[in-house]
């Protein structure tokens, strides 16, 4: 192997983990150690910083520059880069889309021919659905994952669906994409307990507060934590009905927003709600049990509507 080939060589294994001995690093290479100094420190020239760290225990890590150095790409990230920043280019967060093309044209005019066909054949299958929603600004999203990332407080301005505004002091956990629309998970300090912000609705203040030990999100699951309380605050109209079936027989049947109370070994209540009382109904007949209302005056009048409909149709 030349001398620019194993350089190549080189940086490729310091991009594919971030910690390598000496020694290590001259067996994949096959060569000498002296040679291995020697060509990190012509990666140094080039601008890559590698650290080195002396001793048994030490080793040669790629670290961050004051520039973006070039990057390796093995074929199957070079393919996943490109269908990310193709779908970027039209996403929900706004000032990226142009960046995200000129990112796309500079990788796709180094692609191979070969990997070029791939990007195109699995750009050409998908599709995406404009739904019209929020976009977020970039810088945003930004500001809030420092302050996950670095578990410091954040402050924040928050704008309602009512258009009143508030002042949030939050813990930031995690930021779920769902349904064309970004969500921040929160432990709020000020009323002790978790929220769901939407992120379009949110403008950072700084400097960001001090930092705080992480909490477990309730359940444990971020993203069904995000389905269910987004789910819940977007009902127009609730309902509990006494279902005539065991809770664990309906649990993986219904989605994370609808709650299930076990009564005994053959019903259980269900917590539920949607936009219209007649999808609601739809709804629980689509679970083909038997079922009775507890506290739902709306939900009363469509079923009683959606009867005399059937009735009709059955009798033609």
């Amino acid at each position: 192997m030349d001398a620019s080939g194993r350089l190549l060589k080189l940086l490729s294994l310091l991009q594919a983990r971030p910690d390598w001995t000496g020694p290590e690093l001259a067996e994949r290479l096959e060569v000498s150690g002296r040679t291995v100094r020697n060509d990190v420190e012509r990666l140094r020239r080039l601008g890559y910083p590698v650290h080195a760290s002396p001793g048994v225990g030490g080793g040669y890590r790629l670290g961050a520059g004051a520039a973006l150095p070039p990057l390796l790409l093995d074929d199957e990230e070079a393919v996943a880069v490109a269908v990310g920043l193709r779908t970027a280019a039209g996403g929900a967060v706004a000032g990226i889309e142009e960046t995200s093309l000129r990112a796309l044209v500079k990788l796709e005019q180094v692609l191979p021919s070969r990997l070029r066909h791939r990007v195109n054949a699995l750009h050409s299958a998908m599709a995406a659905v404009q739904d019209g929603g929020p976009t977020v600004d970039a810088g945003v999203l930004t500001a809030i994952a420092a302050a996950i990332r670095d578990r410091q407080r954040l402050r924040f301005d928050y704008r309602h669906h009512d258009g009143s505004a508030s002042v949030r002091d939050v813990e930031p956990h995690r930021m779920v994409s769902w349904g064309r629309r970004w969500y921040l998970v929160a432990f709020d300090a000020d009323r002790r307990d978790w929220r769901t912000f939407r992120v379009d609705r949110v403008r950072p203040r700084t400097p960001a507060g001090p930092r705080f030990a992480p909490r477990r999100v309730p359940g444990g699951d971020v993203a069904a934590y995000v389905e269910k309380t987004v789910g819940q605050a977007t009902w127009r109209y609730r309902a509990r009905v006494l279902l005539h079936a065991p809770a664990s027989s309906l649990a993986g049947r219904l989605p994370p927003a609808v709650e299930l109370e076990p009564v005994d070994d053959r019903t259980c209540i269900a917590t539920a709600g949607a936009d219209d009382p007649t999808v609601l109904a739809l709804y629980l007949g689509l679970l083909d049990v038997d079922f009775d209302l507890l506290d739902a005056p709306e939900l009363a009048g469509a079923l009683a509507r959606l009867a005399r409909r059937y009735a009709r149709a059955a009798g033609s």
